[in-house]
């Protein structure tokens, strides 16, 4: 199972410190004759996720998986499955002329308790 979450403000500055060193490193590479290399903005924590992964065990719902959680969120934590302690980021809206797609059943294995 797995998840996402937003970054703590830790590692946001860990992601942007490793950018910037690339983003210097680039620009230090570059051919001085041509244009200088245009990155865009640094990462922050409303564009950034990280993977959260857990046994099936010790998995949320998956209701829970499909959403967003807040960088504070303790999931996988035992007394809060199957769910969180944190309140997940709403789902995108779907454009009204998207079909909304079919669910689909897991196989067994996929399952906690499966075989």
């Amino acid at each position: 199972m797995q998840w996402q979450r937003r970054p703590t403000d830790d590692e946001i500055d860990a992601a942007i410190t490793v950018e910037q060193s690339r983003r210097d490193y680039a620009r230090q590479m570059a051919d001085p004759q041509a244009p200088a290399p245009d990155f865009g903005p640094l990462p922050t924590g409303n564009d950034t996720t990280i993977a959260v992964y857990a046994c099936g065990q010790h998995a949320i719902s998956m209701d829970a998986a499909a959403r967003v959680h807040a960088s504070s969120c303790t999931a996988p934590n035992d007394a809060d499955l199957p769910d969180c302690d944190c309140t997940p980021e709403p789902l995108p809206q779907q454009a009204a002329e998207e079909p909304t797609p079919a669910a689909s059943e897991l196989p067994a294995h996929w399952l906690p308790g499966g075989e």
